[in-house]
């Protein structure tokens, strides 16, 4: 989760930085690009579009691991269960996505802890199609622009995309250790074939 955040603001940072650089800089002649050192478009939606393709996989992939008879499994009574989990990270995609690119959510992707595994499931999988959806279009150009989030906290459109990312890193992590703490090894850990 630290590291997803450390390389984005390192991204924006850099971003910043090269942009300062090339107002000053006078025309030169081009200098010969190496592979994969050319400027990135929309570094910080760039990244977390990248980002959402890997979580969706692992994310889906963790959902299904588990049998549908351990989506009641809390580690500890103080916990909440493996479905609630499920619903919260579609919620979570849900809302963010949303925000940040302005699309409504659907509707009938509303789910509740108490459903089957195949609904919570699907639903997790409706709402990462709804992120791919709705991020689709979504470029740096407006990172700055302000928005309220979880209730009325100050935000701006580039805190929401690091959000995102830090949901979908903290979220697989606590899908790893009910896995882990179930008997089954998370995705990211299965051997390579």
């Amino acid at each position: 989760m630290k590291r997803a955040r450390f390389t984005l603001l390192v991204v924006m940072a850099l971003s910043l930085v090269g942009a300062a650089n090339a107002q000053d800089a006078k025309p030169s002649a081009p200098a010969a690009a190496t592979p994969g050192t050319e400027p990135v478009a929309n570094p910080v939606s760039s990244t977390v579009k990248q980002q959402l393709t890997r979580f969706t996989k692992i994310m889906v992939a963790a959902a299904e691991a588990m049998p549908p008879e351990k989506f009641n499994f809390k580690p500890t009574p103080e916990m909440n269960t493996f479905a609630h989990l499920t619903m919260h990270i579609t919620q979570s995609n849900m809302l963010l996505c949303a925000k940040i690119s302005g699309a409504a959510a659907p509707e009938s992707a509303k789910s509740a802890e108490t459903d089957t595994k195949d609904q919570l499931v699907a639903g997790l999988k409706a709402s990462f199609d709804f992120c791919a959806t709705a991020l689709a279009n979504v470029d740096d150009s407006h990172l700055g622009d302000p928005m309220a989030l979880f209730g009325n906290r100050p935000s701006s459109r580039a805190g929401a995309l690091i959000g995102l990312s830090d949901s979908w890193n903290d979220h697989y992590g606590a899908q790893a250790i009910y896995l882990r703490l179930a008997g089954i090894l998370p995705p990211t850990a299965q051997p390579k074939p």
